[in-house]
């Protein structure tokens, strides 16, 4: 049937578009996904939504097509998901150090993120310099888990359809839908805690309506160029959502005012420093950052309250 019907709806520019219903939202991403449409309608779609922005109904949709098309987690306890497209510009990417201190704790991380970047420096390369496991099915996860290790999966593993469609911002330039979906998306199988992240304040607060729309267990914060760690150098803003419901009580508020000492940073952000530094704080040759520090205490502390909730092991539809 093709697309052309909601093309016409989103993208009549910034003033003049109209949004779409959560059903219609899941069949357009469905048909984006699968391949249905030609790669003229999928450009149009991507650059649609870019100039219109996407409502809560339509993330909704588009985040359920593409979770249906997911492979499944193992059911077991829950884990915490990180998703990592952002990488390094400026700073060291933390990720991994965050979902090693998680896994310390005994809770099972699962980080899921592009495998390359022509421009940043990613946590499957951080992985990989730390020889930590990179997941190519469901058993390797199930292993690192086993193991009490993070496992990385690319999301041409996680989800093939919605790694093409990310790929499209090497065509256009321009990032898309698939992007968001890609770090508000919660695979089939067992519940688990979501961190999710956002660069802009405008998208803090969709991802809010969001979070409360999907009743999500989560973590929101605004992360460290946009992955999902706290910014080593002050505390951000750590919001907690338990199906859905807003718990000031679990997170943290921003800190505030000048700091009084910068933490002991790699000199450099490239894969190999930041992984000598990661595994020096590891092992506890050198302090954890105090914001990341905290964050693992606000995730563990939620983690806790899901993996105590009952049928929080029972795999989702």
């Amino acid at each position: 049937m093709g697309i052309a019907h909601y093309l016409k709806e989103i993208g009549r520019g910034r003033e003049g578009a109209r949004s779409l219903g959560e059903p219609q939202a899941r069949d357009l991403m469905e048909q984006v996904l699968d391949g249905r449409i030609s790669e003229a309608e999928r450009g149009a779609f991507a650059i649609a939504m870019r100039i219109k922005g996407e409502t809560t109904q339509e993330l909704a949709g588009f985040t359920e097509a593409a979770a249906a098309r997911c492979i499944a987690l193992p059911d077991s306890r829950p884990p915490v998901l990180l998703p990592s497209y952002n990488g390094a510009r400026k700073l060291p990417n933390l990720t991994p150090l965050l979902a090693l201190l998680l896994a310390q704790q005994g809770v099972p991380v699962l980080v899921h993120g592009a495998a390359d970047d022509p421009v940043r420096i990613t946590t499957h390369a951080l992985f990989l310099n730390l020889g930590l496991p990179v997941a190519r099915d469901v058993d390797d996860v199930q292993d690192a888990w086993a193991r009490q290790e993070p496992v990385f999966m690319p999301t041409d593993v996680l989800c093939p359809p919605l790694a093409a469609l990310l790929q499209l911002r090497w065509t256009l330039g321009l990032r898309n839908p698939g992007h968001t979906v890609a770090k508000l998306l919660a695979p089939r199988g067992a519940a688990c805690l979501r961190v999710v992240s956002y660069t802009h304040p405008e998208y803090g607060a969709a991802h809010t309506a969001y979070l409360q729309h999907a009743r999500a267990d989560a973590l929101l914060l605004r992360g460290t160029e946009g992955e999902p760690v706290a910014d080593p150098r002050r505390l951000p803003r750590l919001d907690v959502f338990a199906e859905g419901v807003l718990r000031p009580e679990l997170g943290r508020a921003a800190h505030e005012g000048v700091l009084s000492e910068l933490p002991l940073l790699p000199r450099s952000r490239d894969a190999a420093t930041t992984a000598v530094y990661v595994q020096a704080v590891v092992s506890g040759e050198m302090p954890v950052p105090g914001p990341l520090r905290e964050q693992v205490e606000v995730l563990v502390r939620a983690w806790q309250l899901l993996d105590q909730r009952p049928g929080a092991r029972e795999r989702s539809a």
